[in-house]
C-alpha cells in the first residue's frame, strides 16, 4: 500500500497505541535551550527520575543571550540564571551542550541541521514553536511544551495524536528577487493562520525541488504560522548532498547506508493525502506583511486590503491591524517608513540568507536614522560569513554585525525595538509586542527585501535594485 513519509515516520517510532488513542511515540532527537528546559529538569529532580536517553539530547544557548558582548556573567541577571541552569543540567546529566566558547553554539533550529544532528526519516521535538524547521531534511519534527520536554528527558517518548496530512504543492518557478521567505508567507496568506490546524504540511512541486536545503528549512520554519503541526519536504539528493561530511551524520560507508533507508522513507509517488492545495510559484510576488500575524500579508506592489474583504470572522483583526500598525486600506504597502532593520532569526540568518542580503548592501549606505541589524543564527555561520567578507561589506554599508543568537526575533533580550517604532524583519512573527516594545510594530519580509528597506529607509521592491 503506498505510503505517505508522515506514515513511515509515525509507524517507526510508535511504541504502542494509549487507551485514549493517542500514539505513546518515540524522540530520535530532543532539542533543548535555556528557556523551557530549567523547569523540566526541576520536575525530574523532583521526582528522582534521570534523563532517560542523555545520548538524544542536545542543548544550546539563543533565546536570552545578548548579541553585543557576551562575556560571563551577562548582564541581565535572568539570562544569566537561565545560562547557569542549563549548563548545570547539562553536566549533570550528561546532555551535549554547546555553549558560547564551544564554536558551535546558535540558534537551536540553526545548529540542528548544520551539525548533522538533524536526519530524514526522525522524530524530533524541542520546547520551541519553530521546530517545524527540521522537517527540511524529511523528519516529523513538532514544538513542545515544558511539561513535555520533562517527559521526553524523563521517558524519550511522548502522547501525540497524529495529524492529518496536507500536501502544498508550489508549481511553476520563482521570479528573481522571490524567496522561500516569500513562498511561505504566500502559502500562509492563501491558506490562512488557521488552515493548519490539525495537520501537518508536506511540501512539495517543482519549487520545492529545486529548493536549496537552506531555503527548505525558512519553508518550513513557519508550518506554524499557518496552524500546522509540523512541516516537511521528502528527502532527496538536495538532502543527502547538504548531509555529506556534517559533525553528527553517519560517515563512509554508514552514510551511503543511511541514504538507503533515507530514501525508502520518503512519500510514494501515488499516496493519498487528506487534502492537496496548489500555489503557482510564478505568480508569487516579494511578500511584506502589513498587520499583527502572518497571514496579514501583501505583494510588495499591492496595496493594504480593507476590512470589508476579509471573511467575516477576519474582519475585527484587520480592523486591530490598522489600528496598530497605523496604516490605511487601500494604502500601497511600498513606501512604509522603516526605522529598524532586522535581519536574522531561525528562519533567516544561514549563510545563503546573509549572502543575499549582502549582494543588496553592497556598495550602498543604510538611511539616515535607520537602525540596522545583522545577526548570523550560529557561530559557524557567523565564521563562514567572515570568511567570506560578509561582515565587512554590511559593516561598510551601515548595518551592524552581531554575535550569534534569537536576538530581535522575540523580547527575551537586549535587542527590542523602542516605542512606535517599525521594523523590517526577516523574524517569523508579527505579533503585538513581539519584537519587545508592546507598541512597536513589524513588517516580515526576505532578507533582501529588509536589505532593501534599510538602504532606503522604506518597503522597496527589491527587484528594482536588482535590476
Amino acid at each position: 500500500m503506498a505510503s505517505t513519509l508522515l506514515d513511515r515516520v509515525w509507524d517507526a517510532h510508535t511504541v504502542r497505541t494509549l487507551p485514549s488513542g493517542q500514539t505513546q511515540l518515540l524522540i530520535g532527537l530532543h532539542l533543548i535551550h535555556e528557556v523551557t528546559s530549567p523547569q523540566a529538569f526541576q520536575a525530574l529532580k523532583e521526582l528522582a527520575l534521570p534523563v532517560r536517553m542523555p545520548g538524544r539530547t542536545f542543548a544550546t544557548l539563543d533565546h536570552i543571550i545578548p548579541t553585543t558582548a557576551q562575556q560571563r556573567p551577562f548582564a541581565d541577571e535572568v539570562a544569566e540564571e537561565m545560562a547557569v541552569h542549563l549548563t548545570r543540567n547539562s553536566q549533570q546529566s550528561g546532555v551535549s551542550f554547546f555553549g558560547l566558547d564551544s564554536g558551535r553554539q546558535g540558534i537551536v533550529h540553526v545548529i540542528g541541521p548544520e551539525l548533522g544532528l538533524t536526519q530524514p526519516g526522525m522524530t524530533i521535538a524541542c520546547g520551541d514553536s519553530h521546530t517545524a524547521t527540521h522537517g527540511a531534511v524529511g523528519a516529523i519534527a513538532f514544538g513542545i511544551g515544558t511539561s513535555q520536554v520533562r517527559d521526553v528527558l524523563a521517558t524519550q517518548c511522548l502522547a501525540m495524536a497524529k495529524p492529518k496530512l496536507r500536501q502544498v504543492r508550489v508549481d511553476g518557478a520563482l521570479s528573481r528577487g522571490v524567496y522561500a521567505k516569500d513562498v511561505i508567507l504566500a502559502i500562509i496568506r492563501a491558506l490562512g493562520v488557521n488552515g493548519g490546524v490539525g495537520y501537518a504540511y508536506e511540501y512539495a512541486g517543482p519549487v520545492v525541488d529545486r529548493m536549496t536545503m537552506e531555503e527548505r528549512l525558512t519553508l518550513c520554519n513557519m508550518s506554524i504560522e499557518g496552524g500546522a503541526r509540523s512541516g516537511y519536504v521528502n528527502p532527496d539528493q538536495t538532502t543527502f548532498d547538504y548531509l555529506r561530511g556534517r559533525p553528527y551524520a553517519p560517515q563512509g560507508a554508514a552514510f551511503d547506508r543511511a541514504v538507503t533507508w533515507w530514501k525508502s522513507m520518503a512519500s510514494d509517488a501515488n499516496a493519498t493525502y487528506d487534502d492537496v492545495k496548489r500555489l503557482d510559484g510564478s505568480a508569487i510576488p516579494p511578500m511584506v506583511t502589513w498587520g499583527i500575524n502572518p497571514g496579514q500579508s501583501v505583494g510588495v506592489g499591492e496595496r493594504i486590503p480593507a476590512p470589508e474583504s476579509a471573511p467575516e470572522p477576519e474582519r475585527a483583526t484587520y480592523r486591530e491591524g490598522l489600528a496598530h500598525m497605523g496604516f490605511e486600506a487601500g494604502q500601497p504597502i511600498a513606501g512604509a517608513r522603516i526605522d529598524v532593520v532586522f535581519i536574522g532569526s531561525c528562519t533567516n540568518s544561514r549563510i545563503s540568507d546573509l549572502r543575499v542580503a549582502a549582494a543588496v548592501a553592497r556598495g550602498n549606505r543604510v538611511a539616515k536614522g535607520v537602525r540596522a541589524i545583522v545577526v548570523p543564527g550560529s557561530q559557524m555561520v557567523a565564521k563562514a560569513a567572515e570568511a567570506e567578507g560578509l561582515h565587512e561589506v554590511f559593516r561598510e554599508a551601515g548595518f551592524e554585525w552581531r554575535n550569534a543568537g534569537c536576538s530581535m526575533c522575540l523580547g527575551m533580550n537586549d535587542d527590542k525595538l523602542r516605542g512606535r517604532e517599525m521594523s523590517a524583519s526577516t523574524s517569523n512573527r508579527n505579533f503585538i509586542g513581539r519584537q519587545g516594545s508592546p507598541t512597536g510594530r513589524t513588517l516580515l519580509m526576505s532578507p533582501a527585501m529588509a536589505a532593501a528597506a534599510a538602504l532606503n529607509g522604506a518597503v522597496t521592491d527589491v527587484r528594482e535594485m536588482l535590476r
